[in-house]
C-alpha cells in the first residue's frame, strides 16, 4: 500500500503542569523508585512494558493495590498465545474493586434519560441496591458460572445488575434494546442464560419504543431462562400490563437491603461475555476474565486516559457496544460515570454539549462519527458552552479524519486533549490509544498502550515502520479472551486471530506506525482495496471524498473477484439540497486522483440516501461488497444487525443490474 498521508500538524501539547498532574507521571516516578526503570520518554516506557511483560503487569497490580487471596507469583504461568495463564494462584472480584472507591463526596453515577431527565446515584444507594439485588439473585438460584443476560438501555439499573452479577461470580452479557430479536437470540442462545433483565420500553429521539412483544419473542427462543426481571420503561403502565413467564419485578428484588458480599474467584474466571459486531453468521461469544479486566481497565483508564478520582466520564454508546463496559470501568478508578441514554442530538443538536457543560464532564468519549456529524452540521459548541471542566475527548469506532481533528480545536476548545483511539471488543480495551504526556498531531493516534506489543507486519511477517501493514500483537495481554464460549478445541478462536501469523495475534486492521511512535489506522484489512497491484485502505479515500463540502458520507468497494476485471463503485451521501452532477462527479474523481491515488479513481459514482452501517456505526463495506458480487441479501446482512436497514434497498437493486 502506498503512503498518501502527509506529515501531520501539531495541534496540542500538554503543559509541564498538566504532565505533572497526570497519573501516568506519578506512575513513572513510582516505577523508577520501585523497579529502577529510568523515567525518560513514553516510547522507552512502552518498550520496557512489552519487553518485560511479567514485571510490567506485576507493577500494575502493585501500583493499583489489587486486592486478592493467594499469591501474586507467577505473573504469567504460560507465555503463549493463545493459552497464556495469568496470575494462576490469585483469586479476586471485579465488583469489590469498584466499591473500594465508595465515598460521600460525589455521586457514583449520573443518569440522563429522555423521559425522566437527570438522576444522581450516590455510592451509598449504589451499594445498597447492588447488595439487595445480589442477595435476591442468590435466592433465585443464580451462582458462580451461571449466565445472566440483559436487554436494557444505558441506565442505573443496568450497572446495578452487572455489579450484582459480578459480586457473586455470575457471568454477565448484554444487548441493547434497539437490537432486533434475531441479533439478540444469535448471541444469547449460544450461552444458555439462566436469568434475563429486560425493559418493556425505552425513549429515543423523543419517541417511545415498545419492546414488550420482542421480549416475548426472546423468551420463546431462550428456553433456559428461568427468571425474567422486569425493569419498567416509559410504557410500563400500558393497559393489561405485560405477561412473561417467570416474571419478577425489579422493585421486589431490590426492596430488602442486604450486606454486599464479594465472592473472590480465580483470576481467569469469566466476568462477562461480549460479542463481535459481525453481520453474518453467529457472532463470536468472547469471554473476558475478572482479573484481566480489573488490571487492564485500571491501566487504561488511569494511565492512558488520565481518568482520576473525582473526574466525570461520559462515553456515548449503548449497552451492546464494548465502550459501555469500558465506561463502567471508570468506577474502578473512583470517577463518576455519566450514563447518557437517548439521542445526543435531541431535541436539538446542541443538547449533548450543553449537558456536558452543565454537569462538568471531564472526559467525553464517542464514536468518531458523532464528531464528524457535528462538523458536517457546522456546530460550534464553544459559542454556547464554556466546557470549563472538559480536559479530553476520545474518539473511536472508526478513524477520525484530519478535518475533524481541526474542527474540535477550532470549535470546541483550544486547550483540549483530543485522542483518537483504536482497540476492540476482542480485548475490551485499546491497542493504540493515548497518553496525557504526549502531543496531539492531526489525524494520528498518539501511541501504543502500555503492555500492548503492537506492530505493523508486512506480508512476510516482518515489522515495518512508516509503511502500512497488518496490526499484529506479539505478546500476550491479560484482557485477551480467556476463550470463546462453546468453542471446541479453541478452533474458532485460533481461526479468528492466529491463522495468518502463528503465535501472533492478527487483528484485521491496516495500520502505519510513524518513527515517532504515533499511528494511523486505514480501516479493516479484509475490506482493503487491492487495485492494479496497489493496496489502499478505504479510510484514505474517505478522507479525500468527505473533505468536499457537498459530501456528507461515502463508501467505496472493489468488485474484483475470481478473475473479474476490477470495478470500483463509490457511493456518496450529499448534503441536503445537493445533487450528484457531472461536474461534482468529476471533482470527486479529480480529488481522489490527486490526493489519494490515480489507481483508485472509482469507475462510477452513485448518489445514495444513506450508507449501510452496523449497530455500532461502522460502515458495512464487506457485506455490501459481497452483496454486489451476487450473494443473497439475507446471507450478507440481517436487518436487526444494522443501524439503518432501509439503506440496503438501493444496493440490492444495484446488485441485480451488476449480476443479471
Amino acid at each position: 500500500m502506498t503512503d498518501t498521508v502527509q506529515e501531520s500538524r501539531l495541534l496540542w501539547e500538554p503543559s509541564p503542569e498538566q504532565i505533572k498532574a497526570s497519573t501516568l507521571d506519578h506512575y513513572q516516578n513510582w516505577l523508577e523508585q520501585q523497579y529502577g526503570v529510568p523515567k525518560t520518554t513514553y516510547e522507552a516506557l512502552w518498550q520496557w512494558s512489552v519487553d518485560q511483560v511479567d514485571d510490567f503487569w506485576k507493577s500494575i497490580w502493585q501500583y493499583f493495590d489489587v486486592q486478592a487471596d493467594g499469591r501474586i507469583d507467577p505473573v504469567l504461568a504460560e507465555r503463549t498465545m493463545p493459552g497464556a495463564r495469568w496470575f494462576p494462584n490469585a483469586s479476586l472480584n471485579y465488583a469489590e474493586h469498584v466499591f473500594r472507591n465508595a465515598t460521600d463526596a460525589r455521586p457514583a453515577l449520573i443518569s440522563r434519560t429522555e423521559e425522566t431527565g437527570v438522576d444522581e446515584v450516590s455510592w451509598a444507594r449504589l451499594q445498597r441496591d447492588v447488595g439487595a439485588l445480589a442477595a435476591s439473585l442468590r435466592r433465585l438460584g443464580v451462582g458462580q458460572g451461571d449466565r445472566v443476560v440483559s436487554y436494557m438501555p444505558n441506565r442505573p439499573e443496568t450497572v446495578i445488575a452487572f455489579l450484582a452479577c459480578a459480586s457473586i461470580g455470575a457471568i454477565w452479557s448484554s444487548c441493547a434494546p434497539d437490537m432486533g430479536v434475531r441479533v439478540v437470540t444469535d448471541r444469547f442462545q449460544q450461552i444458555e442464560p439462566k436469568l434475563i433483565f429486560v425493559i418493556d420500553s425505552y425513549s429515543y429521539n423523543g419517541k417511545q419504543h415498545d419492546r414488550a412483544a420482542m421480549v416475548s419473542e426472546l423468551l420463546e427462543a431462550l428456553p433456559t431462562v428461568q427468571h425474567v426481571v422486569h425493569v419498567p420503561g416509559p410504557m410500563a403502565d400500558r393497559e393489561g400490563g405485560v405477561v412473561w413467564r417467570g416474571r419478577v419485578a425489579w422493585a421486589d428484588l431490590v426492596a430488602d437491603p442486604a450486606p454486599l458480599q464479594f465472592e473472590r474467584v480465580p483470576f481467569g474466571h469469566p466476568l462477562w461475555i461480549v460479542y463481535s459486531s459481525g453481520t453474518t453468521g453467529l457472532p463470536k461469544a468472547i469471554v473476558h476474565s475478572h482479573g484481566g479486566i480489573i488490571l487492564t481497565h485500571q491501566k487504561t483508564m488511569a494511565l492512558q486516559h488520565d481518568l482520576r478520582e473525582g473526574d466525570r466520564l461520559l462515553f456515548l454508546g449503548g449497552t451492546g457496544w464494548i465502550v459501555w463496559n469500558l465506561q463502567v470501568g471508570g468506577l474502578l478508578v473512583g470517577a463518576t460515570v455519566i450514563l447518557y441514554d437517548g439521542n445526543p442530538a435531541w431535541p436539538e443538536n446542541t443538547t449533548l454539549w450543553r449537558f456536558m457543560d452543565d454537569y462538568g464532564v471531564t472526559l467525553f468519549g464517542c464514536g468518531a462519527a458523532y464528531l464528524i456529524n457535528c462538523m458536517k452540521d457546522r456546530l460550534q459548541p464553544k459559542a454556547f458552552a464554556r466546557l470549563d471542566a472538559l480536559r479530553s475527548i476520545n474518539a473511536t469506532g472508526s478513524p477520525l479524519p484530519t478535518d475533524a481533528f481541526e474542527w474540535v480545536y477550532e470549535n470546541v476548545k483550544a486547550d483540549l486533549w483530543l485522542a483518537s483511539i483504536s482497540g476492540g471488543t476482542d480485548i475490551a480495551s485499546g491497542f493504540v490509544a493515548c497518553a496525557p504526556t504526549l502531543p496531539v498531531h492531526s489525524g494520528e493516534i498518539q501511541c501504543r498502550e502500555l503492555g500492548v506489543a503492537a506492530y505493523a507486519f508486512n506480508e512476510q511477517g516482518e515489522p515495518v515502520v512508516d509503511e502500512v501493514g497488518e496490526l499484529v500483537i506479539t505478546e500476550p495481554m491479560p484482557s485477551m479472551p480467556v476463550c470463546f464460549w462453546n468453542d471446541p478445541g479453541n478452533q474458532r478462536y485460533l481461526d479468528s486471530y492466529f491463522d495468518t501469523f502463528p503465535g501472533k495475534w492478527r487483528h484485521g486492521d491496516w495500520i502505519r506506525f510513524t518513527p515517532r511512535g504515533t499511528s494511523v489506522i486505514y480501516g479493516r484489512s479484509d475490506s482493503t482495496i487491492n487495485r492494479f497491484g496497489i493496496r489502499m485502505g478505504t479510510a484514505e479515500i474517505y478522507r479525500v471524498v468527505e473533505a468536499l463540502p457537498e459530501v456528507r458520507d461515502s463508501m467505496v468497494v472493489d468488485l474484483e473477484f475470481l478473475g473479474r476485471s476490477s470495478f470500483m463503485p463509490l457511493f456518496v451521501v450529499l448534503h441536503e439540497g445537493q445533487t450528484l452532477t457531472d461536474d461534482l462527479s468529476k471533482r470527486i474523481a479529480d480529488e481522489i486522483r490527486t490526493k489519494a491515488s490515480p489507481r483508485h479513481v472509482p469507475n462510477q459514482i452513485y448518489q445514495v440516501n444513506d450508507i449501510p452501517r452496523t449497530l455500532t456505526g461502522k460502515k458495512m463495506e464487506v457485506p455490501v461488497r459481497r452483496l454486489l458480487l451476487g450473494s443473497p441479501a439475507e446471507k450478507v446482512a440481517h436487518p436487526d444487525a444494522m443501524a439503518n436497514p432501509q439503506s440496503l434497498a438501493f444496493f440490492v437493486a444495484l446488485a441485480k443490474t451488476l449480476n443479471p
